[in-house]
């Protein structure tokens, strides 16, 4: 049957592919040829029309396509008190490429004043019909990659207080968002997959940390950030091994964390990559309480290749002998543009993507 709070059973992840108007006016503005009044106003005019573009498609639950921001992560935390953005030397490895060399470490006391963010979702939410969503990076984002060298120690000599002020931080975000009427929020993570794999798990150990611990400490984080939220908010979790350029960075099934990702984490709902065999299986599924939502990410977002109705089904079926066809739902395995630079595929085969997921879901689930 159809779902009529959020998770949909239509949804997808969030980042949407910039329109070449976005990308030329950022252009402009980092070289200096316009002022940021100019640029907020062609931003402003492409997010109406692609939030009116998601409501044509059948979504229920629309974003901004995050056309605001650079990074589906960076953005976000540089808003936070104790944070700035740096040139790292070196960009994010992925499969067969490389990231910008930016980054963001901690230089204060890591806290939530206030952030920008908040009058980006108030944007969407004053312009469209069905409910307005907002993505934010989990909060394991800040220390899983770099670790210790990008918080200062002189500031946090002690590990666990910078976890303790993030996960206050979050939550001060956290109700600012829903102070502002928004009642679907989007954790982006990546980490709990990446723990996953043991090239990732390697890193950790490799520079003296225990991956095994790092779960609960980040389910912790997450906890803290959500503990105040209404009763009528939802909090998803997205589960991502890595997107930029149509690359990935980390595989393996998610049988080492599914226990603590389904039961020690107070979210509602999970968007799980399952895009390829890299994910693995569905057996973990079996771990997901009875009241919880998995939005299946069967489609892939990294091609423009149209899937096939019929398959997407089938593995909709597999997916149903571990948890209940009535817990599930079906979106994209990622966001089309994690960065601004966006994912290998045309703005209409994205298009055609997200409007089969609804027909699908449709035939599905009615």
């Amino acid at each position: 049957m159809p779902r009529t709070k959020p998770p949909f059973r239509a949804d997808h992840v969030g980042s949407l592919l910039r329109p070449q108007t976005i990308k030329e006016a950022r252009e402009k503005f980092a070289r200096g040829e316009i002022e940021r009044e100019a640029l907020t106003s062609i931003e402003d005019k492409e997010i109406k029309a692609v939030v009116k573009r998601q409501e044509d498609v059948g979504l229920q639950a629309v974003t901004d396509g995050e056309f605001r921001r650079s990074w589906w992560h960076f953005d976000f935390l540089e808003g936070l008190d104790g944070f700035e953005k740096y040139d790292t030397g070196r960009g994010i490895q992925f499969a067969d490429t490389e990231t910008k060399a930016e980054g963001v470490r901690v230089c204060g006391k890591v806290g939530y004043s206030s952030h920008p963010m908040i009058d980006h979702f108030k944007f969407v939410q004053a312009n469209t019909k069905v409910a307005p969503k907002i993505t934010i990076p989990s909060p394991s984002v800040p220390h899983f990659r770099p670790g210790r060298t990008a918080i200062s120690a002189e500031i946090y000599p002690d590990l666990d207080e910078f976890f303790a002020d993030l996960g206050q931080a979050y939550k001060g975000a956290v109700n600012a968002f829903a102070d502002a009427g928004c009642r679907y929020l989007q954790l982006d993570e990546t980490n709990f997959t990446y723990l996953c794999d043991e090239t990732q798990r390697q890193m950790v150990i490799d520079r003296g940390e225990d991956p095994d611990t790092l779960p609960e400490i980040y389910a912790g984080m997450v906890n803290t950030a959500i503990s105040e939220i209404p009763n009528d908010m939802a909090i998803t979790m997205h589960l991502c091994r890595g997107n930029f350029r149509s690359t990935w960075i980390a595989q393996g099934g998610y049988e080492p964390v599914a226990e603590v990702l389904f039961n020690s984490m107070n979210v509602y709902g999970y968007f799980m990559e399952y895009d390829t065999e890299r994910a693995g299986g569905f057996e973990p599924l079996r771990f997901v309480p009875k009241d919880r939502i998995v939005v299946l990410g069967l489609v892939t977002s990294k091609s423009g290749d149209l899937e096939s109705k019929d398959e997407i089904k089938a593995r909709i079926d597999e997916a149903a002998q571990f948890v209940d066809l009535d817990q599930l739902c079906l979106s994209p395995q990622c966001g089309f543009a994690s960065t601004e630079e966006g994912n290998v595929l045309s703005e209409d085969q994205q298009w055609r993507k997200l409007e089969m997921i609804v027909e699908i879901a449709e035939e599905v689930w009615g």
